[in-house]
């Protein structure tokens, strides 16, 4: 198991905004994108990824609703409002904005 590493406050929603933003998908199934994305160096745990979805939810920046998973189970899917799509502009920006004073730092 590679080593543990913690995310920034607020780049979990990020993640999972962008991530929503190429398809309507269930928790696990976002859980899983982000770590095959990102070769296995980030992987969120259910006790982080579903209060954010909850979060993200009430925010108004996702819309949840039950439907039949791949394998004929319930699932709940999660998908970006519009509201959601301007957040993540508004979130990737600020992201260009700290990562490049981060990097000017450690210059």
């Amino acid at each position: 198991m590679p080593p543990s590493t913690d995310l920034l406050q607020g780049t979990l929603d990020l993640l999972v905004l962008r991530t929503l933003a190429l398809e309507s998908m269930h928790g696990w199934g976002i859980a899983q994108r982000i770590q095959q994305v990102s070769r296995d160096a980030l992987q969120i745990g259910q006790g982080s990824l579903y209060p954010a979805l909850h979060r993200l939810e009430y925010k108004g920046w996702v819309l949840a609703e039950w439907r039949a998973s791949e394998n004929n189970r319930r699932a709940k899917y999660y998908s970006l409002t519009r509201t959601g799509r301007r957040q993540l502009e508004a979130e990737l920006k600020d992201w260009e904005r700290i990562s490049t004073a981060i990097a000017l730092v450690l210059k």
